[in-house]
């Protein structure tokens, strides 16, 4: 997962893990069978990472704002720290793959897809507990939200910016004080770094 975030899935290889692993080519390639596996193995593992890093801390914050706040926190974290050496897996993995068809695109566009629909359900039961407008288009507002915060992190990696999370985090937050019917679930500034 550390080389494919810096370097791209394609950098994977069944020679390259068993050298790194120090162990038998023939080892890794009873594992996998073929780079492609490898591939799809390697984004199923970054899952279970950002499950374990991102959505299950968020997750354990009561419904309505709060947590759909707590998910935008967590990924943050996540992003900012980095858990991998080139940054978010997925961000760096779609990149590489958007326009490549097969596979490895349809699970990386997935696991997005995923992440982009907790944001939608966390909404919605926010709406349903009367912390957000109950006609505002989640669908929409979790693809802002999703937007906003990927570009905030492919800016603060390409230009070695890091108040561009800064940035990102307050237009989560203004967007999201948009359609709030209880603000006070948000923070008071918009800028606060999380280290």
């Amino acid at each position: 997962m550390d080389i494919a975030s810096s370097e791209g899935l394609e950098a994977l290889s069944v020679r390259r893990l068993a050298a790194e692993l120090d162990v038998s080519k023939s080892g890794v390639f009873a594992q996998f069978g073929s780079k492609e596996e490898l591939q799809l193995a390697t984004v199923r593992a970054a899952v279970d990472v950002f499950v374990v890093e991102v959505v299950r801390p968020a997750m354990r914050t009561p419904g309505g704002l709060r947590r759909v706040w707590a998910l935008y926190e967590s990924w943050e974290r996540y992003a900012r720290r980095p858990v991998f050496t080139g940054g978010c897996f997925f961000i760096a993995a779609a990149a590489e793959f958007d326009a490549r068809p097969g596979r490895v695109r349809d699970a990386v566009a997935g696991a997005q897809r995923d992440w982009q629909r907790l944001f939608a359900r966390c909404l919605r039961e926010a709406a349903e507990l009367g912390d957000v407008a109950r006609d505002a288009d989640v669908d929409q507002v979790a693809f802002e939200l999703y937007a906003l915060a990927r570009a905030g992190a492919q800016d603060a990696l390409l230009h070695d910016e890091p108040a561009a999370y800064d940035h990102a985090r307050a237009a989560v937050l203004a967007r999201l004080r948009a359609v709030a019917l209880v603000p006070v679930e948000l923070p008071d500034t918009p800028v606060t770094r999380v280290r």
